[in-house]
């Protein structure tokens, strides 16, 4: 690894502050992400280099997971700082792999080590807190590169310590710590290891307190949801949609992966029973990442879900503002959550 490029250039990155994003599409084509914009490199790598770190990270995942693995085209695993890194090979790209790191801020911790991360400032910390806290099923929404997994990992700094929490990925990317946590990870290659969906079913059966998925895409969101249904309070996932209302239809669309034939309006009523708040994240384009909507499922009304939207980013302002509407669980939250009781008076 001494003499490999590739290395040498993700360990003198590694001390530059601000990259979120590596991309290496060829020997000569590396760019990375700063503050939104994307800077290419003057750097030269060899096809044998990149060639020989797909192959670092290959063997690494192979023997960290125990089984053998088949060579795919696709690799998505982490780099020691946890960084995450999805590769695909050729022949799906010409000439070397297309490699694309995702940087682990290290520097994000806490919400009170990370003050105005995500446009949150004192109140709106404490709500943030407080719905952990009161074990309100929440989904994290937005774009690529919007910050999803890092507020997710804000949050479960909070969750208490007395609870044991269960949680799901397919690439390592939650960093937290409590004494009764187990961390799967989904792996399947060559007809070996297990996905997603048969890790959360599993899940059900190990005594959770609290099932978080790192993100739901596929057909497990149906188990996660029966389980947020069942008495697992408190769970959460990140789910890839632009708006509020589209990570609406979005869970719908994941419900249905499940292959059951449930009619349209026994799917709402399971998403909006299920779930309690959405927090919505935006990227400008500058980079800066912050909370554009909190929206609060409160029921149904014929076969529509019923929401209201509890905050949303005041542009003028640069900063989240409550509108006029208090949530239906506001005693869980005071009660259970420690939130202040004239917080939406």
């Amino acid at each position: 690894m001494e003499t490999n490029s590739v290395w040498k250039l993700l360990k003198d990155l590694s001390t530059k502050r601000g990259i979120t994003e590596i991309s290496i599409n060829g020997p000569k084509t590396v760019f990375v992400e700063r503050e939104g914009k994307l800077i290419q490199l003057a750097v030269e790598l060899t096809p044998e280099d990149i060639s020989n770190f797909v192959q670092d990270l290959e063997n690494e995942k192979a023997q960290r997971v125990g089984i053998e693995y088949d060579n795919g085209p696709i690799l998505n695993t982490n780099l020691q700082d946890g960084s995450r890194v999805n590769i695909i090979k050729p022949p799906f790209t010409q000439e070397t792999a297309a490699i694309s790191i995702r940087k682990y801020l290290q520097e994000i911790r806490t919400f009170e080590s990370s003050d105005g991360i995500f446009g949150l400032y004192g109140k709106w910390v404490d709500f943030l807190k407080a719905c952990v806290r009161a074990r309100a099923n929440i989904i994290i929404s937005g774009g690529t590169g919007s910050g999803k997994s890092t507020l997710l990992n804000l949050l479960l700094q909070e969750v208490p310590v007395e609870q044991r929490v269960i949680t799901i990925e397919d690439t390592l990317e939650l960093n937290f710590h409590l004494p009764n946590l187990v961390r799967l990870e989904a792996f399947s290659s060559g007809g070996s290891g297990i996905g997603l969906r048969e890790l959360v079913i599993n899940t059900l059966r190990m005594r959770p307190d609290r099932i978080i998925i790192g993100e739901s895409r596929g057909e497990e969101f149906f188990d996660l949801l029966m389980a947020m249904n069942t008495g697992h309070d408190g769970s959460m996932s990140t789910i890839h949609s632009n708006s509020g209302s589209e990570c609406l239809q979005r869970m719908e669309s994941l419900f249905l992966m499940s292959g059951f034939d449930i009619p349209p309006r026994a799917i709402k009523k399971q998403i909006s029973s299920g779930v309690d708040f959405i927090f919505q994240i935006k990227r400008d384009k500058e980079g800066k990442r912050y909370i554009s909507e909190i929206v609060e499922l409160t029921g149904m009304e014929a076969d529509n879900i019923l929401v209201s939207s509890i905050a949303k980013f005041d542009e003028e302002e640069q900063s989240l503002k409550q509108t006029a509407v208090t949530p239906t669980i506001i005693e869980r939250l005071v009660k259970d959550g420690g939130l202040d009781e004239g917080f939406f008076a």
